[in-house]
């Protein structure tokens, strides 16, 4: 598999949102236990709508990669089933917030981040992964 535009974009919104993610959970609105001034609601609601989007951009670009050499049905393979997760996640995440269920709304972010961002993203890291091949065998000179 070769780096073409749309494996570019979901790569650079991959990795993106795995950076822009750890900015909008530190910066979380908190509750009233947290000290006022710990709270940076303009920075978590910027942060997390940019984590959103770029989530969005890397499941919807998604859809359209594929690899034959892997094995799959119709063009999709496993790690497609990322993309209805992560899709489900943020609806849920957005319905628990509009309910005032500000704990399962955190709870749903967080596990969508460590799922979705550096589980699947350290899955991108096999050799035999277009990533993988780069960062071991290009930088590396490993594989």
């Amino acid at each position: 598999m070769q780096l073409t535009p749309l494996i570019a974009i979901h790569m650079f919104a991959a990795l993106a949102a795995i950076a822009i993610g750890p900015i909008a959970l530190w910066a979380r609105r908190g509750h009233a236990s947290r000290s006022p001034t710990s709270q940076r609601p303009r920075l978590h609601r910027a942060a997390g709508y940019a984590w959103v989007t770029l989530m969005l951009i890397t499941a919807l670009s998604a859809i359209f990669i594929s690899d034959p050499a892997v094995p799959n049905i119709a063009g999709f393979s496993a790690i497609h089933l990322l993309i209805p997760v992560v899709l489900g996640s943020l609806f849920l995440a957005f319905r628990q917030l509009l309910r005032g269920n500000i704990k399962g709304h955190r709870t749903t972010m967080l596990t969508l981040y460590i799922s979705g961002c550096l589980i699947a993203g350290a899955f991108t890291l096999a050799p035999g992964r277009l990533l993988g091949q780069l960062v071991w065998g290009q930088w590396f000179g490993l594989v």
